[in-house]
């Protein structure tokens, strides 16, 4: 169908016009956090925000003051999620993945690629992105919590403190 009805698109225009008006209020009373993709649940909320926005701006059976409230919510939710994770580690263990080692100084931890489904043609390559051609420079390569993955070079490396806390990267910043 090409067009349905001048009252459906007047209803798209004026909720979809208020319903952004309060995503962007509520994203900007819920803090920076929420999204910024730091892991996995901030992902999903980041697409559950727009999925919702979505719904209220094509179903009529969706009610502007339904659809405000489930954008609440979600927000609501990853603001308490964020706070929780802040102020007790049980909960940032069980909300958030741990930044995983795959290489260092040179040597590939296949253990770690092997359990983050990664493999070694995937490292090399995002080492390669990087516009590192010799492994010999890398120092470090890290998993982070959001998937992506950081390369640390050689003169980059300073004394190490940005890998504190990440498991196998006490004896990398010990070697030097």
């Amino acid at each position: 169908m090409w067009f349905d009805s001048l009252n459906d698109m007047l209803r798209i225009v004026l909720v979809g016009a208020a319903a952004y008006v309060v995503l962007i209020v509520v994203l900007r009373l819920s803090g920076k956090r929420t999204l910024a993709q730091l892991n996995a649940f901030d992902f999903v909320v980041t697409v559950a925000l727009g999925s919702t926005l979505a719904t209220i701006l094509l179903s009529s059976e969706v009610s502007f003051s339904e659809g405000i409230t489930a954008l609440i919510l979600l927000a609501a939710l990853q603001f308490l999620m964020a706070w929780l994770s802040a102020r007790w580690p049980v909960a940032r263990s069980t909300f958030t993945a741990e930044p995983a080692l795959l290489l260092s100084d040179g040597h590939v931890h296949q253990e770690a690629l092997r359990r983050n489904r990664l493999t070694e043609s995937e490292l090399n390559q995002a080492i390669r992105m990087q516009g590192i051609g010799d492994l010999s420079e890398v120092k470090a390569v890290v998993l982070e919590t959001n998937g992506k993955i950081s390369i640390i070079t050689t003169s980059k490396f300073g004394c190490g403190s940005a890998l504190e806390g990440i498991n196998g990267a006490e004896e990398l910043r010990a070697s030097d």
